[in-house]
């Protein structure tokens, strides 16, 4: 375990928290004409927004001064909890049903969204079993299949909430900490075609899962059913031009886009703050990726190393895939943008997630 702690990252620090403050002013403006309406109160997500961050600021400090290696002591419990969470969720009466997934438990008035806080657990496990298993990653059978069994095992009880976009972020980031662990490029293209084949029987078995692959390629085949989202995205991006409307200036804002203040932000942040204001926050999230990255390869042990890359391609998978979508270039998948979108679990999750980034950086030997 390592024992030697240094400053922090600053950079990844400040980072973090200045996307944060730009997720929460985002949060009231483009929510404020539906909260108003629908709860007369202009302030309702922000102010559920601002409790989330700090409940995730007050997580992110007490994670970083928390020795990296605890979380490998107690991994294996931590991703024990949230298979019986994930199945907890699925139970009638237990898990709450919100635009046709049974996704989040209710605590309070609050809820949890199991399956996010799962792709963190999973990045833990897998950065054990991958530090301690480097003499066998190599090997098919020893190595490749245990670690993928368990991550189909928990995509597998995701879909069945469904959620294919937090189970394609939680695959996407197992992927990438396994071959960076070593596995073969072989078996990765084995796998690859088999995985292909796989999304594309879960495409084609649940209809409303075509109509977004068949609105990605064409939205104005069904401008007013499943294409709406994309076009109202793209009619927000479009006017917003180099410098934008103005902060709080959205149209779309006005009932055109669905619950703008969740996955579709970054079309209302591009609408208002233009080409410079969305380049800025993507060159935040850029400076946020290179912090990571930095971290991993500075990282004391393999352990340090695989936690570091795990979570940085979490975030930089969930980034891509909002932002292509939110742009028109891949089909709707329901991602949060991290910092930025509305949500408790997502939001608590990725200052958390940050909060194990710096504590590595403690460590780490630049």
């Amino acid at each position: 375990m390592p024992t030697k702690r240094n400053t922090p990252d600053f950079i990844l620090l400040i980072v973090t928290l200045t996307l944060l403050t730009v997720g929460l002013i985002m949060v009231y403006s483009a929510s404020a004409v539906w909260a108003d309406y629908k709860f007369e109160d202009s302030f309702f997500f922000a102010k559920r927004q601002m409790l989330f961050a700090g409940v995730g600021i007050v997580a992110m400090f007490f994670i970083m001064n928390v020795n990296y290696w605890t979380w490998r002591t107690f991994a294996k419990m931590i991703i024990i909890i949230c298979f019986v969470m994930l199945v907890l969720v699925l139970v009638p009466g237990v898990g709450n049903v919100r635009n046709g997934s049974r996704s989040w438990i209710g605590v309070g008035a609050f809820s949890i969204q199991p399956s996010e806080f799962m792709k963190l657990a999973m990045i833990v496990f897998l950065a054990k079993y991958l530090s301690e298993r480097q003499k066998v990653i190599t090997s098919f059978k020893k190595g490749l299949v245990p670690s993928l069994g368990l991550v189909f095992l928990a995509f597998g009880m995701i879909m069945l909430q469904p959620d294919l976009g937090t189970g394609t972020v939680m695959v996407g980031t197992s992927v990438v900490m396994i071959f960076v662990s070593g596995a073969r490029i072989a078996h990765f293209a084995a796998l690859g075609l088999i995985g292909v084949a796989g999304f594309v029987g879960l495409v084609i078995s649940a209809p409303y899962r075509m109509e977004r692959i068949t609105s990605f390629l064409d939205p104005w085949s069904d401008p007013l059913g499943s294409g709406f989202q994309m076009i109202q995205s793209l009619f927000a991006i479009g006017p917003g031009g180099l410098f934008g409307l103005g902060l709080g200036e959205s149209r779309q804002k006005f009932f055109y886009l669905p619950e703008p203040q969740t996955d579709f932000i970054f079309a209302i942040l591009a609408e208002e703050l233009g080409f410079i204001g969305g380049s800025f926050v993507l060159l935040l999230f850029a400076l946020l990726l290179w912090r990571g990255i930095r971290i991993s390869l500075g990282a004391p042990d393999l352990f340090g190393s695989f936690l570091a890359v795990g979570i940085i391609a979490m975030i930089a998978i969930q980034v891509m895939i909002n932002v292509g979508v939110v742009t028109g270039l891949m089909p709707v998948t329901g991602i949060t943008l991290p910092f930025l979108s509305y949500g408790g679990s997502s939001l608590t999750l990725m200052l958390m997630a940050v909060g194990v980034l710096l504590n590595i950086s403690r460590y780490a030997r630049y």
